[in-house]
Order: structure tokens, then sequence, then C-alpha cells
């Protein structure tokens, strides 16, 4: 014998679960009124879809960064999708967002300890995202997730948000206090603005340097230039590639007769940045 779904019921299971009417409607059907099989129901039906739809790319979503009351911790995250236009909806951006704030309560050391924390009752967080995408119908993922904590008294993170949630940037200042919140926002929008890889010279690797001084010698022998003069000439471009790609060397965006070491310098002498974490799509 077949139950009756009243319009009431299915609505009832779409709040629930935000699943679309239709898949509320069958899953409700198929469960025979039973709201726990019907939302079990659709889970199957996310994970399906999520092995389906594994080798699809994920380059479009929304990038949350939050921080504390006290400023002491921050916490940045890329929830992926498929499409610009889901991207853009107002529950895509929502889930998102209350990922980024489990992750700024727990503060998980890694994603893949992230996307194990509870979200609500028995689901995880993987779990939400295996549930969203049967809902949504399209690859979703946490594809990136980062942290920036301080010990009271030993400095404040600042967040940035940067164009409609395509980046996210976290700047840590050593300094606390309300003086220098404006100083951390200028300096996480320079990040987003400038990329920068590393956040001065001794922050940069080995390897890049290696691979800088390389490129740059060969660069002057194809140009003609001696050997002997080729490696000085390499060491003089390796300095112009710290000056373009380290944050307290780069030119400040809000003031080019500044550097950005010397613009928190400007502020308190004592003032500099101990850390950043940037996130973006693609």
């Amino acid at each position: 014998m077949s139950v009756k779904i009243s319009a009431a019921d299915v609505k009832k299971l779409r709040d629930m679960t935000g699943a679309g009417m239709m898949d509320c409607k069958k899953a409700l059907t198929e469960s025979g009124g039973d709201f726990d099989a019907a939302i079990e129901y659709l889970r199957k039906k996310g994970q399906k879809m999520s092995e389906k739809r594994a080798d699809r790319e994920a380059k479009e979503g929304a990038v949350i960064a939050l921080t504390s009351a006290n400023r002491n911790n921050g916490t940045v995250i890329r929830l992926s999708c498929e499409t610009d236009f889901v991207a853009k909806t107002d529950s895509f951006v929502a889930l998102a967002q209350s990922i980024a704030e489990i992750a700024l309560k727990k503060l998980p050391e890694t994603l893949e300890d992230l996307l194990a924390l509870p979200y609500e009752g028995e689901l995880t967080v993987g779990g939400k995202i295996t549930e969203q995408t049967g809902v949504i119908g399209e690859k979703l993922e946490v594809a990136e997730y980062g942290k920036i904590t301080t010990a009271a008294g030993e400095g404040q993170v600042l967040p940035y948000i940067h164009m409609g949630n395509r980046a996210g940037v976290l700047v840590a200042l050593n300094l606390e206090g309300p003086d220098y919140i404006q100083a951390g926002k200028d300096v996480a929008m320079q990040v987003a603005a400038m990329k920068p890889i590393a956040l001065n010279e001794s922050s940069v690797s080995d390897d890049v340097i290696e691979k800088e001084l390389r490129i740059g010698k060969e660069k002057a022998i194809e140009e003609g230039k001696p050997a002997d003069l080729a490696e000085k000439i390499a060491k003089g471009r390796l300095n112009k590639f710290f000056k373009e790609s380290t944050l307290m060397k780069q030119t400040f965006v809000k003031d080019s007769k500044q550097t950005v070491e010397s613009y928190l310098k400007s502020i308190n002498k004592d003032l500099t940045v101990t850390a950043f974490k940037h996130v973006k799509l693609g």
C-alpha cells in the first residue's frame, strides 16, 4: 500500500536537507514517508553523485576567511564547485561560511581533520559535502584550508575577502590592538592584489632561489653575456625577484613611494607581519 506524501511533508524535508522538491518527494515515496530513511536516501544519492563526478574539474566556488573575536586566530577555506552559477548562490556561500566557522571554532591541523569534524547530528563536514553534491548536482569539495594562530599578547590576525569570495587572505601582525587593524587589512589587500610567494627573502625556499638564479644566468648567456658576468646579472635579477615576489619588499599598492615594510614602520617602528595565508579560486 502506497503512502500518501503531502506537500507539507515534502517542504519539511526540503527545509531539512536543501534538496529539490521532486527529489524530496521521491525520497519520501521510496522510504514510505519515513523522514530518517528519506534523508538517508538523499545522502546515498549524494554519494553516488560524488563518485560519478569525481573526475570533474571544480575551479569555481567561494573562499571564506574568518578571525576570532579576539583576533588571535584565523581560518580560511575554499569550497569548490563546477560552475560560477552555483558558486554565487546564497545557499552555497552559506555552506562555505558554516564550514569556515567550524574550522575557526575547532582549529583542526589539516584539511583531513576538518573534513572529519562534526557538522550536524551524525554528519561530518565531509559527509555534508557529499550530501550537498547530491542536492546541487555538481562536484563539491573543500579544496583548501589554512589557519594562523597567535597567543594572547603576541599579535593579531586580520582577514580580507576579495572580489565576491574569489580569494581570501589572513595576515598576522606582531602587535595587538585597534590601532593596527587598518594596517593589517591594507596588507591583506596587498597580498590579494600582488600575490607574494613568501613573507621575506629568508622565507623563500632554496629550490626557488636556485631556479631563479639558473633562469637568470641562462637568459643572460642567451643575450650574449660571458659566464662570469652572467652570474652577477643573475644575482641582480634575483634581487628584483625578491622585491616583486616577497611581501615585505613589495611596493605598497596604496603608496608607490613605500614598500610594505616601510609602510608598517611608518605606523609603528616595531610593526611587522609574522605570517600570511592566501587562498584563491582556480
